[in-house]
């Protein structure tokens, strides 16, 4: 939850962190190259300094430093080693293109992989253990109420339990509604319940430090008066605002001249974020095409031998912020759809060649949209791009259908990975597609989108829902 207290504890704990991250990458490279009889030197500073700097930036995008509480001691590790990993194949890019390497011994660096990746790892979970020793030692606990009884409320509790390391011991409930209607939820929570008046009692006798108030934003007038009571107070008042309900895609706080504003319909790959995915797009793909072009060029040539037509099929698809985009893919049917009418395939279509299924039932005419993801209109991973015909269809019959071009489109996406491969032929299945795709952009991290590419390939294998 937002507080300033807590946004300090958190930043303390983040410094400390990159501090100890600093000092393994740093200490892993000079161990390695002792071990391996080179002396440090002026190249060993300059690829500290770099595999740091990308560390941080990977760090970020994969919320390395941000609280994780809510996260299990597996996923935390998985996102250490998943940052290193990826700050790794940079540096092995940077190396190449810059000769850099030579200056090196190999044994060094490999030594400096696997020393700091295991470093790093057991660093994270020292520190993960002794913030909890803390905390469950009473250090920096602060004693919460929570003004209104309500789901925003209950959320905000299930919130503190998950990130004890914020040090937020709750205290009860507080609301005039009738005791009748919540006690058993309070009763169910383990928290007391009372009336407003009991929590004003309480914060001047200085028996609480922090109130939430998660009354809903009608309660305009309960609100001021409790803000009123709790300014003769020292406790600290935070305002949980209810946008919950909304459907918010992706909430960020901004200030327009001073005014705070907040999201509700919004990309979450902003600065930092939308960079890295930007790079991991560029460096996956560029590798993907070198290792997979000996199958691109086997499929074009069975396109090209196997039936009269283009080897490469290209349609108008929406992409980000519903622009038109030509999607490339290999041609696996007999016809070129691309007009205001486009007819999904079907299990048994006779516009598929015989190759062309092969294609369709491996992805593999999926390839040629690496192209698309180097030339910037698609990525990796995000809500597979519909051709534009079904895009002006659906908008029409599913609620927030464009909000899914808030990011870019992908060659793989949740819904895919998900069950929702393939053909939609009813309507209800288009809106679970819809569905996850909202919840890709709600939940975005790079570790999502590498979760979504291990799991695609399992899905390829299994061969469902592809014709």
């Amino acid at each position: 939850m937002p507080s300033i207290r807590i946004q300090q504890t958190n930043s303390t704990f983040a410094l400390v962190r990159r501090i100890i991250d600093v000092l393994t990458i740093g200490s892993s490279l000079f161990v390695s190259q002792w071990l391996a009889g080179q002396a440090p030197s002026d190249r060993s500073l300059l690829a500290i300094s770099v595999a740091v700097v990308i560390y941080f930036l990977v760090g970020e995008a994969l919320s390395v430093y941000r609280s994780s509480g809510s996260r299990s001691a597996n996923m935390d590790l998985g996102l250490v080693l998943s940052s290193w990993l990826i700050t790794v194949l940079c540096l092995a890019l940077l190396a190449f293109f810059s000769r850099q390497g030579i200056y090196f011994a190999r044994s060094s660096i490999l030594g400096w992989i696997v020393f700091t990746g295991a470093a790093l790892g057991f660093m994270r979970m020292l520190i993960r253990i002794g913030t909890e020793t803390l905390v469950s030692a009473g250090w920096s606990t602060r004693r919460c109420a929570i003004a209104g009884l309500n789901p925003l409320g209950i959320q905000l509790l299930h919130s503190a339990r998950k990130n004890p390391e914020h040090g937020l011991k709750m205290i009860g409930f507080f609301d005039d509604r009738s005791k009748d209607r919540w006690i058993s939820v309070a009763q169910a929570e383990s928290q007391h319940l009372g009336k407003l008046d009991e929590l004003v009692q309480l914060a001047k006798r200085g028996e609480v430090d922090t109130v939430f108030v998660t009354l809903p934003m009608r309660a305009e007038a309960r609100i001021r008066w409790l803000l009123d009571e709790l300014a003769d107070t020292t406790v600290s008042a935070y305002i949980v605002p209810d946008f919950f309900v909304f459907e918010l895609l992706h909430s960020r706080w901004s200030t327009i001249g001073g005014l705070p504003a907040v999201s509700v319909f919004e990309t979450p790959l902003y600065g930092v974020d939308g960079w890295s995915k930007r790079v991991f797009d560029v460096v996956a793909a560029g590798l993907g095409l070198i290792l997979l072009l000996p199958i691109m060029l086997v499929c074009g040539a069975l396109v090209k031998l196997s039936s009269p037509g283009p080897v490469f099929f290209r349609q108008r698809r929406y992409g980000l912020d519903g622009r038109e985009i030509w999607v490339w893919k290999f041609r696996s049917m007999t016809t070129c759809d691309n007009g205001s009418q486009v007819a999904q395939a079907t299990k048994d279509d006779a516009r598929i060649t015989p190759v062309g299924r092969v294609l369709r039932r491996t992805s593999l005419d999926e390839l040629p949209q690496l192209f698309n993801v180097l030339d910037g209109s698609m990525s990796l991973v995000g809500p597979r791009p519909h051709a534009s015909a079904h895009n002006e269809h659906y908008r029409k019959l599913i609620r927030g259908y464009m909000l899914r071009h808030k990011v870019k489109p992908g060659i793989t996406g949740l819904a895919q990975v998900e069950g929702f491969r393939g053909e939609t032929e009813t309507l209800d299945k288009m809106q679970k597609r819809i569905e996850f795709d909202h919840s890709y952009i709600q939940q975005w991290s790079l570790w999502l989108d590498l979760k979504i590419l291990f799991r695609t390939i399992r899905v390829v294998f299994q061969q469902e829902n592809a014709y």
